[in-house]
């Protein structure tokens, strides 16, 4: 290729448009079909299609509710395989090229669907709610839409439905505006945009005005690595005032160092571990970039709340949830989920946000999804009122398919727009002097885009900084018909408890009451909840964290599915085989290999399970149980490990955990423990880590006990009812 020609083709090039893979018609058929078939003869394609995808799934889920074990991927069986029912129904009646005898024949086979469906919805009535036309339909329902489309023979669409305009969707009857934010309006009705710090830069020349640039600057990346690693330059000694207690590594208070210092945008891509919530969190006091919007999975709500509260005491946080009615419109920091923004897209656009982080910021990759827009909407409309905002997107996995993803993540921190660098990138290029028909072009300019806010380290980069074990506790909400139902039978439990302590207290003889709260008595009501029990019942502390765990166990199976893409090979603990199952369909809806130790294995399978892990480097995953593979086995190929479920003792999570941290260990071990938020959960998690401290006393020559899990139960038990008596009180 000549030097024109070369010229010609990067200033000529189109945009490149985001693939999309076309909806085949559900209605092909094979030749024969279309010509179609004698009265009586069978359909030679029963097999294909559809239907027989539908008639496996709905099984599945019968067969779930007649064993009474109806979890999460039960529900979310039960509503695709009714939206794809109704969808194939509506196909065949109006199908031209079926006769009239194939097309009662597809009929009669989707009325034995749904009739199964009928009758598994009234054994389990929660299920019902999900055949209704506005049902929400999750991410995990439109995954497992696709994936049966795809294993009847279909094509299916590669992401979400496209995006309505978010101009006009923020001028539009759906949007809402929480009564907070709108007094907060009234209390400052003049209060006008600063643009003090908007960048009026300008290239001053023009070499490269005309080239098409965005395609040259992505595939640099392709290009140009030659192994190096991706990271702008950070301040090497860097003094971070954190809350007591609380300590930055070394390599988190560079990144706050360099917002210190005056840097307003970070593509933070540091692996899973190394603490980028903290980092945005101080970079964002650092920048006084309050207050702070923050756009998050549904699934890590509840932990950035927390984070927030942990790392920037002095900072109101508030979390958007539905509609919003109970926002805190004076907050510091306002969380939302990617999921509801939608509705909030117009007053969250004029809020005057300082600073704005995006987590988990891979889900924006597709320019033309609904997310994608709202969250580029909204970051355009931050600029404009703040001039130059701390913009952050965070991701352990900057790029998913390949080097296109980069563009959405770009354009959200102010980099470049629709079809060109913008202004502070395109200074860079310039000053390098170079055009993409130059291969020298490439590394200088792969380096200017890094300088512009990259930052990517491994935990092999900052070993030093890393405790050798430490464990990270990961909130989950559950705010689907199991979390509502957990949390019901939480306070079911309390007002059980309540009811024997103020039996106690009437029956007491005068001289024996105590003012205030008898916390004796506390303890010895627990006392008897936890004797008299039935150990199979639902509304016991066992029985609540046993269903809490199968409320976990498909977001402990997607967060490990996500480290797995991210860092390698993850060790999956559970206490259940039901939780251990809905993982695994997890993974396998992900397309992650596994393998897996259980308690009814022969040594050959559980040496065959073990061994697939550790020497096949396409297994991603071993799914473990905890009382099977709590001891006598070797993972340190791994160093991250994913607890679905909470121990009952501190000792049987240390021997977990210690499959990995063993001796020939060489990177720092990670321990994910998934919490389910505004549950009992949380307190067991509390009570575990405070027995471990009466371990450690104990093996430093203490003379208190190291508690039992009987301790825990009774603890907990405790602590629900003393909780519920202050709450009393308090009224």
């Amino acid at each position: 290729m000549t030097s024109t020609e070369a010229e010609a083709r990067y200033r000529h090039t189109p945009p490149v448009c985001p693939r999309r893979l076309s909806v085949a018609r559900r209605g092909q058929r094979s030749n024969a079909q279309k010509n179609g078939q004698k009265n009586g003869q069978r359909r030679q394609l029963d097999n294909e299609g559809i239907i027989p995808q539908l008639a496996r799934a709905v099984r599945e889920v019968e067969h779930d509710v007649q064993r009474n074990k109806v979890t999460g991927l039960t529900r979310t069986k039960f509503q695709v395989v009714a939206l794809l029912a109704r969808e194939e129904r509506a196909r065949v009646k109006v199908d031209p090229n079926l006769s009239e005898g194939q097309r009662a024949e597809e009929l009669k086979r989707l009325d034995g669907v749904g009739t199964i469906l009928a009758k598994t919805g009234t054994r389990h009535s929660t299920l019902l709610a999900l055949l209704d036309e506005n049902a929400e339909v999750g991410w995990e329902a439109k995954d497992l839409m696709k994936e049966m489309q795809q294993a009847a023979g279909l094509a299916v669409e590669d992401d979400e439905e496209p995006a309505a305009d978010p101009e006009a969707l923020a001028a539009s009857d759906k949007q809402v505006v929480p009564p907070s934010v709108l007094s907060r309006r009234l209390a400052n009705p003049f209060l006008a945009p600063d643009f003090s710090n908007t960048q009026r830069r300008r290239s001053s020349t023009h070499r490269l005005a005309g080239w098409e640039l965005i395609e040259p600057l992505l595939e640099s990346f392709e290009r140009a690595a030659d192994g190096n690693g991706a990271c702008m330059p950070l301040p090497e000694e860097t003094t971070v005032r954190t809350p007591v207690g609380l300590d930055l590594m070394n390599h988190q208070a560079r990144l706050v160092g360099a917002a210190e210092a005056g840097h307003r945008s970070f593509l933070l891509a540091d692996e899973p571990g190394l603490g980028k919530t903290a980092q945005s969190l101080l970079a964002a006091q650092a920048a006084d970039a309050f207050p702070l919007l923050v756009v998050v999975p549904n699934v890590v709500k509840a932990n950035w709340a927390r984070e927030a509260g942990l790392w920037t005491p002095s900072r109101v946080v508030t979390v958007v949830h539905g509609n919003g009615d109970d926002v805190n419109g004076y907050a510091d920091i306002v969380v939302i989920n990617y999921e509801i923004l939608d509705r909030h897209v117009g007053w969250l656009g004029d809020f005057g946000f300082g600073g704005m982080v995006v987590d988990e910021a891979h889900f924006i990759k597709n320019k033309s999804s609904q997310r994608s827009q709202h969250v580029l909407h909204i970051a355009d409309r931050i600029r404009a009122l703040a001039g130059n905002p701390l913009m952050l997107a965070l991701t352990g996995t900057p790029l998913i398919n390949d080097i296109e993803d980069f563009r959405a993540i770009w354009q959200f921190l102010g980099w470049i727009d629709e079809k060109k660098p913008r202004a502070r990138l395109m200074d860079a290029l310039e000053e390098n002097a170079l055009t993409p028909i130059e291969p020298q072009f490439y590394p200088a300019a792969r380096r200017s885009v890094i300088d512009l806010g990259i930052v990517r380290r491994r935990k092999v980069d900052v070993a030093s900084d890393i405790p050798a074990r430490r464990i990270a506790d990961i909130p989950v909400e559950l705010d689907d018909e199991v979390g509502r139902s957990i949390r019901d039978s939480e306070r079911e439990l309390a007002r059980r408890l309540l009811e024997r302590y103020d039996m106690a207290i009437a029956t007491r003889r005068a001289g024996q009451l105590v003012e205030g709260i008898d916390h004796a008595l506390v303890r010895q009501v627990a006392t008897w909840e936890r004797e008299d029990s039935d150990t199979t019942s639902d509304e016991n502390v066992f029985g609540m964290m046993r269903r809490i765990g199968q409320a976990k166990a498909v977001l402990a199976g997607d967060y490990a599915a996500q480290l797995a893409r991210n860092v390698g090979k993850v060790v999956f603990f559970a206490k259940h085989i039901d939780v251990m199952d809905a993982a695994s369909d997890v993974f396998e809806r992900r397309g992650l290999r596994y393998t897996s130790i259980r308690g009814n294995q022969t040594p050959k399978q559980r040496a065959e399970a073990i061994d697939g892990f550790v020497n096949d480097p396409d297994v991603a995953v071993i799914v473990c149980s905890l009382s099977a593979a709590g001891v006598g086995i070797n993972l340190q190929v791994s160093s991250n490990v994913v607890l679905a479920e909470l121990s009952w003792t501190d000792a049987e999570q240390t021997q977990a955990i210690d499959r990995v941290h063993r001796i020939g260990q060489e990177m720092p071990v990670t321990a994910w423990r998934i919490i389910a938020a505004q549950t009992i959960d949380t307190r067991i998690a509390e009570l575990i880590d405070s027995k471990a401290g009466l371990a450690a006393r104990a093996l430093d020559g203490s003379d208190e006990g190291v508690g039992s899990s009987v301790d825990v139960q009774l603890e907990a038990l405790v602590t629900l009812l003393t909780d519920a008596l202050e709450k009393r009180a308090a009224r």
